[in-house]
């Protein structure tokens, strides 16, 4: 990252988190936790609860969708992956309280993702951002996300479900086409050399491979080879699964998480709030799939978070990537 983007970088964080009012990190940063009513195989409550984004109390629009407000320059905006874990945040509250205000939230957030799909440049439905986001490199808006598409599926099946309109399931079945297609022909796949396949949040060259994104897009796979069980989804989930857990460990630097795999000499680890999330995917990831290694590595990550020493070092590494690289 450029050094005027990395003090852009660090004006809009430090304005985040210590400027008035409500700003794009207070969507992100709740507590991560495992939805307890989370069953496999059939298409029932999210797997994570959301509990404190289904009341988000930011900006909304007239119709009562959710902005970001990410401050400076950027200001208020839609952003696809909020919308869908409101919804989905909501969809869970409806499903296990009736809830008729939490029906209508999750509803307009589904009315609003299968509204905005967008054809992207290779003629791909995606969900755009509009708006530009300094990652690694600049991110020029409109830019896609495979989290995006794969939680935007999860929340258009379960309104699909839940309401039997069939507009929902067209919408969803036109996201999937991005996660059938590489990056380089407009989707949101990365096959490695070694033919592992990857979900990217971001669309970046060489790929970063954000573990967190990854799993959550895995989640939308899943939830799509429920609703359509087609080989394809089943393939694409089963391979997917693959590459997790022959990765697990290069994410794993001995004492905390990686973030992602950035390709840098010095490793991306993962934040607090991050470690924590990785743990509680892989306990999800477990449940879906009863493979051991999933609960295993969450159990080791979450003795690390427990040492006092293991928080510090990961403190003060995380805050050094940051000032070298992005």
């Amino acid at each position: 990252m450029a050094l005027t983007n990395r003090l852009q970088y660090y004006r809009r964080i430090f304005s985040a988190y210590l400027g008035p009012g409500k700003s794009q990190l207070t969507f992100w940063h709740e507590t991560p936790t495992a939805n307890p009513r989370l069953v496999s195989n059939r298409l029932g409550e999210y797997y994570m609860l959301f509990a404190e984004k289904a009341d988000y109390t930011g900006i909304h629009d007239d119709a009562g969708i959710p902005l970001l407000d990410y401050r400076g320059k950027i200001g208020p905006q839609y952003n696809p992956i909020a919308i869908a874990q409101w919804g989905l945040a909501n969809f869970n509250r409806y499903v296990s309280a009736r809830d008729a205000t939490a029906e209508k939230k999750f509803l307009s957030a589904s009315d609003w993702l299968r509204d905005n799909l967008e054809r992207n440049s290779a003629n791909i439905p995606v969900w755009q951002h509009h708006f530009d986001w300094d990652y690694r490199d600049t991110l020029r808006a409109p830019w896609y996300s495979g989290l995006a598409q794969g939680q935007g599926i999860s929340l258009l099946l379960r309104a699909a479900a839940a309401s039997g309109k069939n507009d929902y399931l067209d919408a969803a079945r036109s996201a999937f086409e991005s996660l059938s297609r590489t990056s380089a022909e407009g989707g949101v796949l990365f096959v490695d050399e070694f033919q592992d396949v990857w979900i990217e949040e971001y669309i970046v060259t060489p790929p970063t491979h954000i573990l967190n994104g990854f799993i959550w897009a895995v989640w939308g796979v899943y939830d799509y080879s429920l609703t359509f069980p087609t080989s394809q989804a089943r393939d694409l989930f089963n391979r997917c699964v693959e590459t997790l857990t022959k990765n697990l460990a290069r994410y794993d630097n001995g004492f905390w998480s990686l973030y992602e795999q950035s390709g840098t000499r010095l490793p991306m680890v993962a934040s607090r709030f991050y470690h924590q999330l990785h743990i509680v995917q892989l306990r999800v990831m477990h449940q879906l799939t009863n493979l051991a290694v999933f609960a295993q590595t969450a159990d080791r990550w979450e003795e690390y978070s427990r040492n006092r020493l293991n928080r510090a070092r990961a403190l003060a590494h995380k805050s050094i990537f940051k000032l070298c690289y992005y």
